[in-house]
């Protein structure tokens, strides 16, 4: 049996680690890949997404497919042995960014949904 480790961490209600089931460690992995900066992990300087980065940058069109490559590529380079990513859709509304993330489980075959929201500074 595989023990899943909650994200983010912190200690359950007995004083232990917090541990989840599969399915939300695995939509814990895709939020720590999006929002996760390149150079941020010590021993991985090149994991993550960079997403953040681009809530400053002028909106439009281009930004938004830029956007959607980027984070489908991170998703596939991290996590490919594990999702595959249908859509990837992002929005920024005042500061907050937005992602919704289809992808289907390879090791059950199933659909899921994801969305992630945060505030950037």
């Amino acid at each position: 049996m595989t023990v899943n480790i909650d994200f983010p961490y912190h200690v359950d209600g007995r004083g232990r680690t917090a541990t989840t089931d599969a399915d939300d460690h695995l939509r814990d992995l895709i939020e720590q890949v999006l929002f996760t900066a390149p150079g941020e992990r010590v021993m991985r300087p090149d994991f993550g997404s960079g997403l953040a980065a681009l809530v400053f940058e002028p909106g439009g069109p281009e930004l938004v497919a830029t956007t959607q490559h980027l984070v489908q590529g991170a998703l596939q380079q991290w996590l490919g042995h594990l999702i595959a990513v249908e859509s990837v859709e992002v929005s920024q509304v005042e500061g907050a960014l937005t992602v919704e993330v289809g992808y289907v489980v390879l090791r059950t075959r199933e659909r899921a949904n994801a969305t992630f929201s945060r505030s950037v500074p």
